[in-house]
């Protein structure tokens, strides 16, 4: 049976981390399996840091890459016993080391980085990664393999942020590189987060998008089951760090997991299950620390519960964006002329709700001044004034049969008022599983609580 098993960075902390993920690949047994890497725990965010400083000045690239280079040397030299896989190992490393430098130099000559510039400094992180890993198990007998997303056929759209992988051609493609590796008992190593446009141009899939990479790579070569391993057991009914009584989801569906993490819940890439639609794969989400625990698993159809609401999630960097005008929400084009106007500006809008007078726009907090920005040119026709409102949080209540429940919105709204809170907005029905609110960002956590009290 194919299985594809993924590891996020939070697996790869240290010299700790790479052993228990060595461990798990051999007592889960490696025979027909596909294994997808996160960067190491920490690494992407210090290869951002390092391209906005180079921005500035070149003086700080030689001393970031030189720690880089001993953070996976360190890793290398202590695990790996054979000197001679330590050797290669050290000599891909360096090549890539290299690139990475002058990238970052290119970077400080040009002061600009474009975004395909950005993503391919982004994405050594996982090409470090998938050497060290692939190296490892070597050493410890597990026939193993190194191998590029964007070198193997993860062909995307011309999107390099956010991009979407072409199934058809990424099929074809994976079958041609990764079968005849499987048939000879070898375990390759791919790295996650990125593919490649059709000129070649490295292409991601956002942050934390090495789980749609293993969806897309289940897709491909049918794999039954993907092991998702993490750092925590799997979805939750809450935040644990906000709600006490909060306990772990055991099943959910593809679109209950799929709305949980569009709104908030980080436990998967919001995309992961798009290349799943129309199959029978399993994800199992795993805890490397506790690899026993069963976690949760998710599949097409979810599991009953006699309260419906599975989970209540929340994303408290968001603001709104309000487009007034007296004719706003009667004039024909004005929403798809907003929506190109601020996806010119790639910026991604989380949900729309419209009246007669105001177009209100759920938008990350960290666009707001672009979306001002870009939005400032349709001012003084029928739209009137741009205002933003901002300290706000938004809390979606998620499970399937949730709007086929009579008085379930009116108990999750009466919990609300019994604690003084007042709803700014609300929105149900673009998901058969998902509806939300938005509160002012002081009232978040109790109005969590007190939501998940009602049900739990």
């Amino acid at each position: 049976m194919m299985k594809v098993m993924k590891f996020g960075g939070g697996c790869l902390k240290g010299l700790d981390g790479f052993s228990d993920v060595v461990k798990v690949i051999r007592s889960e047994g490696f025979e027909h399996t596909v294994v997808v890497v996160s960067a190491v725990y920490g690494i992407t965010d210090k290869l951002e840091d390092m391209a906005i400083q180079a921005l500035a000045s070149e003086t700080t690239i030689l001393s970031s890459v030189d720690d880089i280079r001993f953070q996976h040397q360190n890793i290398c030299d202590t695990i790996i016993k054979s000197p001679e896989i330590q050797i290669q190992t050290i000599e891909q490393l360096e090549l890539r080391l290299q690139k990475l430098e002058r990238l970052l130099f290119g970077i400080a000559y040009t002061g600009e980085i474009s975004d395909s510039t950005r993503v391919l400094v982004l994405s050594q992180g996982e090409r470090f990664a998938s050497i060290l890993l692939a190296a490892i198990l070597n050493d410890s007998g597990i026939s193993s393999i190194s191998l590029d997303s964007d070198k193997i056929g993860l062909l995307t759209d011309s999107v390099c942020v956010n991009a979407t992988v072409n199934l058809q051609v990424a099929r074809q493609n994976l079958v041609k590189e990764i079968s005849p590796l499987i048939l000879e008992g070898i375990v390759p190593i791919i790295t996650g987060f990125f593919g490649c446009t059709e000129d070649g141009k490295t292409s991601s899939f956002g942050r934390n998008g090495s789980d749609y990479s293993a969806a897309v790579i289940a897709r491909g070569l049918n794999a039954q089951t993907i092991h998702i391993w993490k750092d925590v057991d799997g979805f939750m009914t809450a935040d644990p760090k906000i709600v006490d009584g909060a306990i772990m989801i055991d099943r959910l569906s593809y679109l209950e997991a799929a709305e949980l993490s569009y709104f908030g819940a980080r436990i998967l890439h919001p995309r992961t299950v798009e290349p799943l639609i129309g199959t029978d794969t399993e994800i199992h989400i795993r805890n490397i620390r506790v690899p026993d625990n069963i976690g949760t698993l998710v599949t097409v159809t979810s599991s009953s519960h006699q309260d419906v609401i599975k989970s209540v999630a929340y994303n408290d960097q968001i603001s709104v964006l309000q487009v007034h005008g007296a004719g706003v929400g009667f004039k024909p084009g004005i929403i798809g002329e907003i929506g190109r106007s601020l996806s010119d500006a790639n910026i991604n809008i989380f949900s729309v709700i419209t009246s007669q007078t105001c177009i209100n726009l759920l938008l990350d907090s960290r666009d707001l001044v672009r979306s001002m920005q870009a939005l400032d040119p349709l001012v003084g026709g029928v739209v009137e004034r741009l205002e933003l409102k901002v300290d706000l949080a938004l809390i979606a209540v998620v499970g399937e049969g949730l709007l086929a429940t009579d008085g379930l919105a009116a108990r999750v709204f009466s919990a609300v008022a019994q604690h003084g809170i007042n709803v700014e907005m609300f929105a149900a029905g673009a998901s058969e599983v998902a509806y939300y609110f938005i509160v002012n960002q002081h009232d978040m956590a109790t109005a969590i609580r007190a939501v998940h009290d009602q049900y739990y």
